[in-house]
């Protein structure tokens, strides 16, 4: 079973339906794809501020290894826990990333994929938005006589 994290994007001009297709839902789990193809990752997720604060951290890192006198068989080990790094705290980015841009984060829902995640949660969505409209009254029902019964007990004073 996976967690993943809901978000609705800001409110808009557009109408519900529009704004529900939009919805993200960030799994909260470790990401291969961070993990092997950090950058890469960060630039396909739009990851703009992350990507430069990834880039100026490796630079940072990089020189001052190398200023140290470390060698590039030690320097290699120390990228990949900065990827490793990256691969655990994805889910933690993108969720940095979407509340910075005014998204509204959902809360958790948890399925064995991602089908059943969105089924759980849109029926959940559409539940608490309710009908849209409130069903026509129809015409009133007749009044029972005074003599019929209704429920369980005849009316006083009615023959048995």
């Amino acid at each position: 079973m996976t967690t993943y994290l809901v978000f609705e994007p800001p409110a808009g001009r557009d109408d519900p339906a529009a704004r529900a297709e939009r919805i993200v839902f960030v799994p909260d789990r470790f990401s291969w794809g961070a993990f092997l193809l950090a950058p890469l990752w960060m630039l396909w997720r739009r990851l703009w501020l992350v990507f430069v604060a990834y880039f100026v951290v490796m630079a940072a890192v990089t020189l001052g290894l190398m200023i140290a006198g470390v060698g590039p068989g030690a320097r290699f080990p120390v990228g990949m826990l900065i990827s490793l790094l990256i691969g655990l705290e994805a889910a933690n980015l993108r969720r940095w990333a979407l509340l910075r841009d005014s998204w509204r984060e959902r809360g958790p829902i948890i399925g064995h994929d991602l089908a059943a995640a969105e089924r759980r949660f849109f029926d959940a969505y559409v539940a608490a938005e309710g009908p849209a409209k409130p069903a026509p009254a129809g015409p009133a029902a007749p009044r029972p006589a005074a003599s019929d019964v209704i429920g369980l007990f005849p009316q006083p004073g009615a023959n048995r």
